[in-house]
């Protein structure tokens, strides 16, 4: 008998088959109990690991663009750029994800394509809005296309910044980088350093050797 059945009406009682039953039902009431209990504690493993990978890759990965203190091997990014195109490379290292973007105006822009929130992959979207907007698909963040800027949805900093400079044939160059939200001055004058001393002699950078006049001259 089923342990859901009920006896018929003016069935013979049977003692020993109802002891059996009711042992059945609390069989499967405890292995109910003890599955629901194991599947929360999966599911709570899960997420804990889920959490801690997500602050591992925010705490391990997306420090990478602009944190170092020397300055990066220069890359050429590009033969041209027309304005609303855009062109993914990789910078400063070869696992760095990275775009370049040529604004309606001409202005040249270039970011980190990982997503400050998770790590996703960062995108050039040309038709929304007035300049575009760079676009995360994971979670629907969004990013100013001329400045990195946060403007919609979780991630919590704005896109590092990748400096980029352009030939006299068109072709675009990367050249620096710049922590999230690390002021263009500060970025430069850190990975210059003494390597450049005419560049951060013009940034004014401190610490920058001062400049030097022609003797002999009135």
């Amino acid at each position: 008998m089923s342990v859901t059945e009920q006896p018929a009406p003016g069935a013979g009682h049977d003692p020993d088959g109802d002891t059996a039953a009711e042992q059945l039902r609390d069989r499967i009431s405890a292995d109910s109990l003890t599955t629901r209990r194991d599947y929360l504690r999966i599911v709570a493993t899960v997420s804990g690991g889920l959490a801690i990978g997500g602050v591992g890759v925010a705490a391990g990965i997306l420090h990478r663009h602009g944190d170092s203190e020397t300055l990066p091997e220069a890359k050429k990014v590009t033969d041209g750029l027309a304005p609303g195109q855009s062109v993914a490379f990789r910078f400063p290292g070869d696992e760095d994800r990275a775009l370049a973007v040529r604004l309606a105006d001409g202005s040249l822009v270039g970011y980190s394509a990982v997503c400050t929130h998770l790590a996703c992959a960062v995108l050039w979207r040309e038709d929304r809005g007035a300049e575009g907007e760079l676009y995360c698909p994971c979670h629907e963040g969004i990013f100013d296309a001329r400045t990195g800027e946060v403007t919609a949805g979780p991630p919590p900093r704005p896109l590092p910044r990748i400096f980029l400079t352009e030939q006299a044939d068109g072709s675009v160059w990367a050249i620096a980088t710049a922590r999230s939200g690390e002021p263009a001055r500060e970025a430069l004058c850190r990975q210059f350093g003494d390597s450049r001393p005419e560049v951060t002699q013009q940034l004014g950078c401190p610490g920058a050797p001062a400049a030097t006049t022609e003797k002999g001259r009135t």
